[in-house]
Parts: structure tokens; C-alpha cells; sequence
């Protein structure tokens, strides 16, 4: 990446490339936050239904959240822009969200041995409301590892390039999978399509 001079004058968060903030925040943290926060203000949206697809529900999207934020805000000052900040973004919460889903999995299995009910236990959880209510329905039956590109692909909108640095994926395999996820999910809800 080439190198972006960050003049010492005021600026305009929203008029600036995500590279140039990048720049500004690492020249700026952690007395001033603005670029931090233009950045964040950028992808909050999108880096919540990420989440909440991976992880099934809004609590935990929420939590998961914030430590990636955290994470972006301690990291920048050592972000050297080999990648776009936004593949270095959804690489974090990728990571995130899996070791997340990794813990509500190993207390999943825990509630089982002891033969308790996890909903018992977390009766405040109620599923995603979201318009897109239809895709988390449709990603139901799909493989962990599909499911994440498709949600990286559909909701993040990454290039599949992007997708497979993230996932430590080949760019083929990544769209290799990818194709047969599709073709899967169009053959399970051919019926909802056609109609």
C-alpha cells in the first residue's frame, strides 16, 4: 500500500476514503478519536448483521460487537494496510464470531451433560428480526463454513478474494463452496423461488 500523507489541518471524517482515515486514526489515537469513530460509524450496521447471522441472535451480536470495536481500536496503530481495512474488519469479526459460537457450543454441550435445558437458562434469547428474516431461515441447513461466505458475500459484500483471505481459503475452494451453496439452497427452496 502507498504510503497516504495525513496533512495537519482539520478534515472532514465523512469526505475522506476509509485508507485515509485509517491514517488520520493512526496518527490521532488515542487523544482524538474521530476517524476511529467515522470508521466504525461506516460498517456498524453492516458489522451487526454479520454478527447476528453468525451467532443467531441480537444479544450476542451486540456483545460481539463491541469487542471487535475495542479490538479495531487498540489494533490500528499496528494495521499496516496490507489488506483493505475492510477485509482486516470482517477478518477480526470473523474470529470473533467463531469464538463465540465456539463458547456457546462448549456451554450448549455443558447444559446437556448436566441435562438442563440451555433455553431455561437463557430464556431472553428470541430469534433475529430482521427484513431479511427469510436468508437466516434459508441458512439454517447450510454448512458452518458455507453459511459464513454466504453471509460474508451477501452481507458484508466482500469480494470472494476478500472472503478467502479471511476464511484461510483458497480462492477457488472459496468460490468452489460458495457456488455449491447456492446451488444447494436453490434446490432446497426451489419451490419458494418458482412461486
Amino acid at each position: 500500500m502507498t504510503d497516504i500523507k495525513v496533512p495537519h489541518q482539520r478534515y472532514v471524517p465523512q469526505e475522506l476514503s476509509d485508507e485515509e482515515l485509517v491514517e488520520h486514526a493512526k496518527n490521532e489515537l488515542f487523544h482524538v478519536t474521530r476517524a476511529y469513530e467515522e470508521l466504525m460509524r461506516r460498517y456498524q450496521r453492516t458489522l451487526f448483521n454479520v454478527c447476528a447471522r453468525y451467532l443467531g441472535n441480537d444479544r450476542d451480536a451486540d456483545d460481539v460487537c463491541q469487542e471487535i470495536m475495542l479490538k479495531v481500536l487498540y489494533g490500528l496503530k499496528k494495521f499496516q494496510g496490507k489488506s483493505k481495512f475492510k477485509t482486516w474488519l470482517y477478518s477480526i469479526t470473523y474470529n470473533e464470531c467463531t469464538t463465540q459460537y465456539r463458547k456457546d457450543r462448549r456451554k450448549r454441550r455443558l447444559f446437556d451433560a448436566l441435562s438442563l435445558n440451555p433455553l431455561d437458562e437463557e430464556v431472553e434469547l428470541e430469534p433475529i428480526n430482521t427484513k431479511d428474516n427469510d436468508l437466516d431461515r434459508w441458512l439454517v441447513g447450510v454448512n458452518s463454513i458455507d453459511r459464513e461466505i454466504i453471509i460474508l458475500r451477501f452481507v458484508a459484500e466482500l469480494e470472494f478474494q476478500d472472503i478467502a483471505s479471511i476464511m484461510r481459503l483458497g480462492l477457488s475452494a472459496t468460490k468452489m463452496r460458495y457456488k455449491r451453496a447456492i446451488d444447494r439452497l436453490r434446490d432446497n427452496f426451489s419451490h419458494i423461488i418458482d412461486n
